[in-house]
C-alpha cells in the first residue's frame, strides 16, 4: 500500500489523505503494514543536539590566541633547555583550562537535567480495535484517537472533530486555542489558519476527535522548526571576539619587542644563546598570563551569582554579552505574560465591573464590589461556571484541565466563593448541549427551585442574536431591541479593538429539559478575557529603557492583540509602531532596501510573526550593528534564540528545543531576571576592562625594564621564570579582586557601550603606558643604585628589581579608582578582597625571598637590609605617580568604562 508522505493535507479532504495513505479509518493499519512503515519512516522522534562532548568543552578552553602564544613560550624554553620554566608556563596554561573546563561542564550538565523528560504514550486504532503505545512507535496512516488533555504526537490530518480546539502556542506563540474542524483550508494557509491539522507538540483543550498521522519525527512542523534551530548559526560572543582582538594585538607586539631587543642584543656583542633567552623572557613579560586565568574566574563567579538568581548560563562568554545588549527581541506568550487566560471585565447592562487581584477582586468605578450585592455580576460568575467543562484540580497549573478561557470563568467563580461544585448541588445538571461549531454556542440544563435553567455561554455575535431581554440592574428583564442590540455590538468591537477575547453569558428559565436551549435568551452580559502581564514585567521594561536598551515584542498573535499587551508592558514611546507578519513576508535580509530596514528597526511590535520571519529579523538587528538578546519558549523561537548574541529561554514553560538553542535559561521564567542578569553583565565588564589595564601595566613595565636594561648595556634585571612568578602572583590575585569589585549603582542608568567599542580604547592605552613608565622608572631606578650606589653582587641587584617590580604593582592596583572618588577611601581601597590579595601576594613574596627551595628556583639572592629598604621606598613611587596623574587628567578607568 503506498504510504509516502503527503504535500499539503490540510488542503486536501479527509477521505482523500486516508485513501492516498491506504489506511481504513474505522480499522485502522494491520501489524504487519505498521512493521512495514516502521522501517520505512523510522521511529517518530525528533534528532536532539548533540551531547556537548568533554573534548569540545576542552578545546574551547584552548583556542584563545594568547594561550597558543604561552604554548610556544613554553616549547622555546624546552628547547633551550629551561625546564622549570617551560613547566612553569605549562601550569598556568593547565589551571585556567580546568576553571574553564569544570565550570562549563557544570553548566552544560545542568541543562541536560532540564531537559530530561517523561516519554510520551498516545491512543492508536490498529486492527480494528484502540490500544495505547509509545508515541515513538507511531507511522504514516496511524490513526490517533484524540481527548482533551492530550498531547498531539505527530502531525494529523483531522477525520473527526467534536468541540475539538488546541492550544499551538508552541508553534504559533498565540495563546487562545484555535478551534479545529475537519474541512479542508487553501494551500497558503499559515500554520495558525490550518484549522484541519493538529500538529505535534501542541495540547489539546477540549473537545474529542481523530485523526489520521501525516507526519513523524524530523518531518513534523515541530521537526521542522527543530531542524531549522540546529541549523542557525550561533553569533561568536562579544567579549570572546574583543578578547581575541586584543590577544592578537598581544602576539604581534610580543613579537616585534622580542625580534628588536635580540637583534639589538646581537648588534652589541651579547651572546646570541642569551639573547634569545631574553626574547623569551620578554615573551613571557608581554604575555598577560593571568588575562585568561582571572577573565575566566570572573566570568565563572558570574556565572554562578546569575545562577542563584535562577539565570542559568550555558557558556561563560554570554555573561559579560547581556552587559553588551543593545535590544531584547521578546517572545509574548510565557515571557510577557503568564501563558493563560485570565478575566478582566464584565460587561453588565448600564454598567462595567473590573476585576483584579487581592482579596476583593471585583470593582465598579474603582470601589469594591460584593457580587451578592449585584444579580447582574452573580448571575455572570454563575452562569460562566455552570456552562463549563475545565476543571482546576488542586489550583496548580499541573492539576488543571480544560479550555483556558472555561478555567479562568471558573477562577472567576471561585474568587467570588461560588464552586462549582456548590453550585451543582444546588443546580444539578441535567444535560448538556456540546458546543456547537455553528451556532457558535453552548449550553448546560440545571434543576432548580421553579424548573429548569439553561445557562449558555458563546460567542457574543451568537449570543445577542439568540436573547431577547437583558437581565437589569433590578434583579429583572428588559427587552432587548435593535437600537440595544447595537449599543452592545459597540461595547463589544471597543473591547475587542483593546485585544480582549470575548464570550457572552445568558441564561433562562422553563419547564421542559429538552427545550431549544438557544431561543429567548436573557442576555446577562459580556466577560472579558486577557493573557495577563506576567508581575513585574512593567517594571523590568521601565529599567531597560532607563538603561538605554530596546525591547521590542514578537508573537504569533494579532495585531490588536499585540498591541494591548505591548501597551500594558510599557513597550514604545506611547506611540506604538506595529508591523504584521503579512508585511514580513519573503524577508531577506540580504537584500533588504534601505527604507525597509529603517522601517523595521523602527518598530516595537511584530505580530502574526513566522519562525523563519524571527530569525532573519535577528540578522536584520544584528547586521545594524545591535548585540541581540532574544526571549522565548516555544519550538518556534529556537532558530532564533540559537542566532542571537544571548539567546534566553524559559525554564520552567520552555521546550526542550527552546532550551537547547538558548545561551540562557530562567528557572523563574521571570522578565525581571534579565534585568538581574544584564546588570551582573555590565558590572562584569567594567571590572573586566579595571583588570585588564591593571595587568597591561603591570606587563608593560616588565617588557620595558628589560628591553631598557638590554639597550642600556645593563645586566638583565630579571630572568623569565621570576617574571612568571610574578604574573602569576602580583598579576592575577589582585586583579581578581579588581573583578570582584562592587559595580558602579548607575550602571544600569547609562546606554550601553558601542558593539564594536574594543574592551581598550586609546584613553585606557594612555593610561596603561603612563602607569606602566612609572612603574619601569621605580624598577630601572632601584636596580642602577642597587649596582651603582649601594655595589650589591649582581644576584642580589636583581633580586632588588625583582621585589621593587612586585610592590610597585601591588600598590598600583590602588591607581585604579574612580577618578571622582578620594585617594585613601574609594572603591578599591573598601574592596575585601584587594586587601586579601596584597596580604597573600606578600606572604608569598616573602616565601619566594625566605624559602631556600623557591628562592633558589628563582635564583634570588639575600639582598641586605639596604637592599630591601631601597625596593620598598622605591615601590610606593608608581603609586604617588599614578595618583598625581588621576588627579591631573581626572580620567580614570571606570569613568572611560
Amino acid at each position: 500500500m503506498p504510504h509516502h508522505q503527503i504535500d499539503s493535507p490540510f488542503a486536501i479532504s479527509a477521505e482523500e489523505v486516508a485513501r492516498r495513505l491506504g489506511t481504513d479509518p474505522g480499522v485502522g493499519l494491520a501489524p504487519d503494514e505498521v512493521k512495514a512503515r516502521c522501517r520505512s519512516c523510522g521511529p517518530n522522534k525528533l534528532r536532539r543536539q548533540r551531547r556537548k562532548s568533554l573534548l569540545a568543552i576542552l578545546w574551547h578552553q584552548f583556542s584563545s590566541v594568547i594561550v597558543w602564544l604561552l604554548a610556544g613560550a613554553a616549547a622555546m624554553s624546552f628547547v633551550l633547555g629551561d625546564i622549570a620554566e617551560a613547566v612553569a608556563i605549562l601550569v598556568v596554561l593547565l589551571i585556567n583550562g580546568a576553571i574553564g573546563f569544570f565550570t562549563e561542564l557544570r553548566a552544560a550538565r545542568s541543562m541536560e537535567a532540564l531537559m530530561r523528560i517523561a516519554q510520551v504514550r498516545t491512543r492508536v486504532r490498529r486492527g480494528g480495535g484502540e490500544r495505547m503505545i509509545d508515541a515513538q512507535d507511531l507511522v504514516l496512516g496511524d490513526i490517533v484517537v484524540l481527548e482533551a488533555g492530550d498531547v498531539v504526537t505527530a502531525d494529523l490530518r483531522l477525520l473527526g472533530a467534536s468541540n475539538l480546539a488546541a492550544d499551538e502556542s508552541v508553534l504559533t506563540g498565540e495563546s487562545t486555542p484555535v478551534a479545529k474542524t475537519v474541512d479542508a483550508v487553501g494551500r497558503d494557509a499559515a500554520i495558525g489558519d490550518r484549522a484541519s491539522m493538529a500538529f505535534k507538540g501542541t495540547a489539546i483543550t477540549k473537545g474529542a476527535g481523530e485523526g489520521i498521522v501525516t507526519a513523524t519525527g524530523m518531518r513534523t512542523e515541530l521537526g521542522r522548526i527543530s531542524d531549522l534551530a540546529q541549523g542557525a548559526e550561533a553569533e561568536v560572543a562579544p567579549l570572546e571576539r574583543r578578547l581575541d582582538r586584543l590577544g592578537h594585538r598581544l602576539v604581534w607586539l610580543t613579537l616585534g619587542l622580542a625580534a628588536l631587543t635580540i637583534a639589538a642584543g646581537i648588534l652589541r656583542g651579547h651572546d646570541v644563546a642569551t639573547m634569545v633567552q631574553t626574547g623569551v623572557a620578554l615573551a613571557v613579560a608581554a604575555v598577560p598570563e593571568g588575562l585568561p586565568v582571572v577573565a575566566t574566574l570572573s566570568l565563572a563567579r558570574g556565572m554562578w551569582r546569575m545562577s542563584a538568581r535562577n539565570a542559568l548560563i550555558t557558556r561563560l562568554s554570554s555573561v559579560e554579552t547581556l552587559g553588551a545588549t543593545t535590544v531584547i527581541l521578546t517572545d509574548k506568550t510565557g515571557t510577557l505574560t503568564e501563558n493563560r487566560m485570565t478575566v478582566v471585565r464584565y460587561l453588565l447592562d448600564g454598567t462595567d465591573v473590573e476585576m483584579k487581584g487581592g482579596d476583593r477582586p471585583f470593582r465598579r468605578k474603582g470601589a469594591t464590589l460584593d457580587p451578592a450585592q449585584d444579580d447582574r455580576l452573580a448571575w455572570a460568575l454563575k452562569v460562566g461556571a455552570l456552562c463549563n467543562n475545565a476543571d482546576l484540580g488542586d489550583g496548580s497549573d499541573g492539576g488543571a484541565a480544560g479550555d483556558p478561557m472555561e478555567r479562568a470563568l471558573l477562577a472567576a467563580a471561585d474568587r467570588a466563593g461560588l464552586s462549582r461544585d456548590g453550585l451543582r448541588s444546588r443546580l444539578p445538571e441535567r444535560r448538556e448541549h456540546a458546543f456547537d461549531p455553528d451556532r457558535k454556542m453552548m449550553a448546560t440544563v440545571h434543576d432548580g427551585d421553579d424548573g429548569c435553567l439553561f445557562a449558555v455561554k458563546g460567542a457574543p455575535e451568537a449570543v445577542l442574536d439568540a436573547s431577547t431581554h437583558v437581565l437589569t440592574a433590578a434583579g429583572d428583564s428588559a427587552a432587548l431591541d435593535d437600537e440595544a442590540r447595537h449599543d452592545w455590538r459597540k461595547r463589544n468591537d471597543t473591547a475587542a479593538r483593546d485585544g480582549l477575547r470575548l464570550l457572552a453569558l445568558a441564561m433562562k428559565r422553563g419547564s421542559d429539559a429538552e427545550a431549544d436551549p438557544y431561543r429567548d435568551l436573557v442576555l446577562i452580559g459580556l466577560v472579558c478575557l486577557l493573557d495577563p502581564i506576567r508581575e513585574g514585567v512593567p517594571e523590568a521594561v521601565k529599567a531597560c529603557r532607563s538603561a538605554g536598551v530596546r525591547i521590542v515584542m514578537l508573537t504569533g498573535d494579532h495585531a490588536d492583540t499585540a498591541r494591548t499587551i505591548a501597551e500594558d508592558a510599557g513597550l514604545g514611546d506611547g506611540d506604538l509602531k506595529v508591523i504584521a507578519g503579512g508585511d514580513l513576508a519573503g524577508l531577506d535580509p540580504d537584500g533588504l532596501d534601505a527604507a525597509k530596514r529603517d522601517v523595521i528597526l523602527a518598530a516595537d511590535v511584530f505580530a502574526r510573526v513566522a519562525p523563519e520571519t524571527k530569525l532573519s529579523l535577528v540578522s536584520i538587528y544584528q547586521g545594524a550593528g545591535h548585540v541581540v538578546a532574544m526571549t522565548g519558549d516555544g519550538v518556534n523561537d529556537a532558530p532564533a534564540l540559537k542566532k542571537a548574541d544571548i539567546g534566553i529561554a524559559m525554564g520552567r514553560r520552555g521546550t526542550e528545543v527552546a532550551k537547547e538553542a538558548a545561551h540562557m535559561v530562567l528557572r523563574d521564567d521571570a522578565f525581571s531576571t534579565i534585568i538581574a542578569a544584564m546588570r551582573q553583565g555590565r558590572e562584569i565588564f567594567g571590572n573586566i576592562r579595571k583588570f585588564v589595564i591593571y595587568l597591561m601595566s603591570c606587563n608593560v613595565s616588565e617588557v620595558l625594564v628589560v628591553g631598557l636594561a638590554v639597550a642600556g648595556g645593563l645586566p638583565t634585571p630579571l630572568l623569565p621564570l621570576q617574571i612568571l612568578f610574578l604574573n602569576l602572583v602580583t598579576d592575577v590575585f589582585p586583579a581578581f579582586a579588581l573583578g570582584l569589585g562592587r559595580g558602579d549603582r548607575a550602571v544600569m542608568r547609562r546606554p550601553p557601550r558601542d558593539p564594536g567599542e574594543s574592551i581598550l580604547a586609546r584613553q585606557h592605552w594612555i593610561l596603561i603606558a603612563v602607569l606602566g613608565g612609572a612603574i619601569t622608572l621605580a624598577v630601572l631606578l632601584a636596580f642602577g643604585l642597587s649596582l651603582f650606589w649601594l655595589r650589591l653582587d649582581p644576584g642580589a641587584c636583581v633580586t632588588v628589581a625583582f621585589l621593587t617590580l612586585a610592590l610597585a604593582q601591588l600598590w598600583n592596583v590602588f591607581n585604579l579608582r574612580d577618578p571622582d572618588s578620594g585617594p585613601i577611601r574609594n572603591e578599591v581601597s573598601r574592596n575585601p578582597y584587594v586587601w586579601g590579595a596584597i596580604a597573600l601576594c606578600l606572604g608569598l613574596i616573602g616565601l619566594a625571598l625566605w624559602f631556600p627551595p623557591l628562592a633558589g628556583l628563582l635564583q634570588l639572592e639575600p639582598p641586605g637590609r639596604a637592599g630591601l629598604a631601597l625596593a620598598a621606598l622605591a615601590g610606593i613611587l608608581p603609586l604617588a605617580l599614578g595618583q598625581a596623574w588621576i588627579v591631573r587628567s581626572r580620567g580614570g578607568p571606570r569613568r572611560q568604562a
